[in-house]
């Protein structure tokens, strides 16, 4: 029986694992489009620390949700699900296939499984009290009382989720924890096929490396002094990403710039080790390991000939 749901395709894993080119290859043989799922590609002015794919790389293939805001604009996942939705939208109008690019795993379950966040809508006067407060430690320590679970899953640094996390318990008395063990619960209503690009950790981590000692060639330290004299600072969302935060701190003379050099590789490895945690608990995943004997020509044939038997293309 064939299935009538909408389709969407997803290609996620750690990051610099190498998802930017296959999503490329990909979306020219099955006649896709890109919808970025990164938390920091949407700046505009944000390019090297964020991996960010340049227009002369997209090959023609159209990508979406990079470069649409500037770095002093908040995002959270209630604009992403709602901007993502909207080029979904037009990608299938046009005849083409959605595919969600990117490592922010959050964001990518939002859409996947249509997370309603209708409950969660925000409460300006209780959310300026809360920014207010500015040792995050006070905020975690109010989350732990009203949602202990959410505390335990939340690191006490991530402001914006502990504060997310207290505004549904504020407006619902309800706690988010709950809330979202239910939406994840729930039945995608699109036909999906959720590929996780993954390699082996030790070669991951040498990759990362690599990465950041390449970004840092390309100018890294200049682009986030750039940001830095337009007024951005550090407690700003876009200011949150791997490198730009550390560069900052090296750039007000909290440590040296090898020092800064060194927490990035650091925190980048931490956070591609929580990204592969996150997807191994995602429903539905097809692991696409990447080894000696497995080429990205090899993986997207094997992504398409899933995608064919899933009825996607």
């Amino acid at each position: 029986m064939s299935d009538s749901r909408k389709k969407l395709v997803v290609l996620t894993g750690p990051t610099a694992v190498g998802k930017t080119s296959l999503s490329i290859h990909l979306a020219q043989a099955a006649g896709g489009e890109i919808i970025c799922a990164d938390s920091m590609q949407v700046y505009r002015g944000m390019d090297i620390g964020s991996a960010k794919i340049m227009p002369g790389e997209m090959q023609g293939v159209r990508h979406h949700l990079i470069d649409i805001l500037d770095p002093h604009d908040a995002f959270d996942i209630v604009q992403f699900q709602r901007l993502a939705k909207e080029a979904m939208d037009g990608i299938w109008e046009r005849g083409h296939l959605p595919i969600l690019v990117g490592g922010t795993g959050f964001y990518i379950q939002s859409v996947v499984y249509d997370t309603d966040f209708t409950e969660n809508e925000t409460d300006t006067d209780y959310r300026r009290m809360l920014e207010a407060v500015d040792d995050p430690d006070v905020l975690h320590r109010m989350l732990e009382e009203a949602d202990p679970e959410s505390a335990r899953l939340i690191h006490p640094n991530n402001k914006k989720r502990t504060i997310r996390a207290l505004e549904y318990h504020h407006q619902t008395g309800g706690k988010i924890s709950e809330h979202n063990a239910l939406e994840r619960a729930k039945e995608s209503p699109y036909n999906f096929a959720y590929f996780v690009l993954n390699e082996d950790r030790s070669v991951l981590y040498d990759r990362i490396d690599q990465r950041v000692d390449r970004m840092m060639e390309a100018g890294l330290l200049d682009e986030v002094r750039a940001l830095k004299e337009q007024g951005l600072t550090k407690e700003m969302v876009s200011m949150q990403g791997l490198g730009y935060f550390q560069l900052l701190e090296y750039l007000e003379g909290a440590y040296p710039l090898g020092e800064a050099v060194r927490r990035i590789k650091r925190d980048t490895r931490h956070f591609a080790k929580r990204q592969i945690t996150w997807f191994k608990r995602e429903k539905e995943v097809i692991w696409m390991e990447r080894g000696s004997d497995s080429s990205d020509e090899k993986i997207l044939d094997r992504m398409l000939q899933i995608l064919t038997e899933k009825g996607i293309i």
